[in-house]
């Protein structure tokens, strides 16, 4: 998955959480005292050191879990379904291993397809020719890039706040609140819509890299050819954990989707996403055979 601030070109689009008015932390005695134009440039570090979190990141692997509700008109769930990964790096591209469904591992038809699916994405990679495997790697470098572009111009789309100081797992964090900036002209097209989103991020002091994001939707977002819309209060909550003493990787993302799609009836929808058992790869962790790991897509 992506990680750092680029979650924000992932997560704005499709954010979650319906709103909540953000409460004020109430800043400690003797809180450091950031300028705005100091916090753009911190924001612009964040951004340079998720960088290079994401190289280490694909060191490892971990368990993904993912469970989503589907809500009715009153906000009451009608159906919950859940799927668990093993998330890995493989031949340079994010892959993931389906282990189970609704806490239920896989076995009989589901496990067969799921081999059938595995043995196809494997060969594919295993097969690839150099000029290939390099056009890929490119692609997938060039998105990177896209991120930390994307999150340099986040740092000039927002007037910034400095809320106080939290010491989240006992890391010192800086708490900065983000609100559009009124007359913001967007230089990447992406960028279009972030004057439709606010966002409150947790930045670890030591580190320079963030704990925790919490993105909410002010206006509704219009997108797409099929006019999809994203209504206001839509908001989605991610958080990372540090491990290892080396790398920061996902922790927790809280999504409340509120959207309609064309003429479609409306759709309300909770997705909460967990990640545990972390593993260097490389040091701890044995290579998985063909049959072991999937690609989701």
């Amino acid at each position: 998955m992506r990680t750092g601030l680029g979650l924000l070109a992932v997560f704005l689009i499709p954010a979650g959480l319906c709103g909540q008015d953000r409460a004020e932390p109430a800043p400690k005695d003797g809180s450091p005292s950031l300028s705005e134009d100091q916090i753009r440039d911190l924001i612009r570090q964040v951004a340079d050191a998720d960088l290079q979190n994401d190289k280490k990141q694909r060191d490892y692997t971990y368990t993904e879990r993912d469970e989503m509700r589907m809500l009715d008109g009153k906000g009451r769930v009608k159906s919950t379904e859940s799927k668990t990964y093993e998330v890995m790096e493989l031949y340079g591209s994010e892959v993931h291993r389906l282990m189970a469904k609704d806490d239920k591992a896989l076995s009989g038809d589901a496990a067969r397809k799921e081999e059938e699916r595995i043995q196809k994405v494997v060969a594919r990679h295993a097969n690839e020719d150099e000029k290939e495997r390099q056009r890929r790697q490119e692609r997938s470098e060039k998105r990177r890039d896209e991120d930390r572009q994307f999150v340099r111009e986040v740092a000039d789309a927002y007037n910034f706040h400095l809320a106080g100081v939290e010491s989240p797992d006992g890391r010192e964090t800086y708490v900065i609140d983000a609100d559009p900036r009124p007359g913001y002209r967007p230089h990447l097209k992406e960028a279009g819509f972030l004057p439709k989103f606010r966002f409150r991020a947790w930045i670890d002091k030591s580190e320079l890299e963030w704990k925790k994001l919490d993105i909410q939707c002010i206006d509704t977002v219009t997108f797409g050819l099929v006019l999809a819309r994203l209504h206001k209060g839509s908001r989605v909550v991610v958080e990372q954990t540090r491990v290892n003493a080396e790398v920061w990787l996902p922790q927790h993302i809280a999504v409340k989707l509120d959207a309609r799609i064309a003429l479609l009836k409306g759709f309300n929808v909770e997705e909460d996403t967990t990640y545990r058992d972390y593993k260097k790869f490389r040091a701890d962790t044995k290579i998985l055979s063909v049959g072991e790991v999937t690609e989701r897509h």
